[in-house]
């Protein structure tokens, strides 16, 4: 099957300024960002962040799934990530048995706790959204690949490096990310494999991860902490000045 083809749209010229710190690779800055740092609530932090990159995580899957129907490599994939049972069952989350998209697992997950910055999130992750959606399908198509073969396993495993995992939603966070671990990397089927051919050059997809990281940065002040001293407040009106995500909020 040929490799994956996107076609350049103008709308990626408004992705451009956004690419962090002078063209740095912004998944390695996702990867680096302080998670050893980070405490109980700043993961349920994390966690609602990831929610909204869960929901276009999902919707990239359906267009590559729609631009290329005969592809049954991802249809598997589409299986393994959309009305599915394997990350079942969790308490007050998933019934043995039930199956969910990725995403709703973690809509339901979010439900067991309530986050102080949970407003601020929002629109955070509604104007991530909107950014995400303004590219092109063929790009969001390709964007998969670069999820799915080898990009969110690092940034799980980052996610892991945090110490503390106290909280009924923490724990069901915990759980989809060491399973997405195993999904992605399985030596039979996994998602990797199942993805790798839609492939294009990195620096394509790079605004896909650097709208990942401005979310991150500016939903959990902690990941980019330069000094124990700052307070949220203050580390929030720098991170604003730094990321074009946040200047609306």
């Amino acid at each position: 099957m040929p490799r994956c083809t996107a076609v350049m749209s103008p709308i990626l010229d408004v992705t451009k300024s956004s690419e962090p710190h002078n063209g740095d690779d912004p998944l390695e800055i996702i990867c680096t960002m302080a998670w050893d740092k980070l405490d109980d609530e700043d993961i349920l932090h994390v966690a609602n962040a990831y929610y909204y990159f869960s929901i276009q995580f999902r919707e990239n899957l359906e267009i590559a799934c729609r631009l290329h129907p005969n592809d049954i490599r991802l249809a598997s994939l589409h299986i393994g990530e959309c009305d599915t049972d394997n990350l079942s069952p969790w308490p007050k989350v998933a019934a043995a048995g039930e199956k969910m998209d990725h995403d709703e697992f973690m809509r339901r997950l979010l439900t067991l706790q309530v986050s102080r910055r949970g407003e601020l999130i929002e629109a955070l992750g509604m104007n991530y959204l909107h950014r995400i959606r303004a590219l092109n399908d063929g790009l969001r198509a390709c964007s998969i690949a670069s999820y799915e073969d080898g990009g969110l396993s690092r940034v799980f495993t980052a996610m892991l490096r945090a110490p503390k995992w106290h909280g009924e939603a923490q724990q069901a966070f915990k759980h989809f990310l060491e399973r997405h671990i195993f999904f992605d990397t399985d030596d039979e089927n996994g998602h990797g494999d199942l993805s790798r051919h839609l492939s294009i050059d990195d620096t394509l997809i790079m605004p896909f991860w650097s709208a990942f990281a401005e979310l991150l940065a500016l939903a959990v002040p902690g990941l980019t902490q330069n000094s124990t001293a700052q307070s949220d407040g203050q580390r929030d009106g720098r991170l604003k000045a730094e990321w074009p995500l946040g200047a609306a909020i």
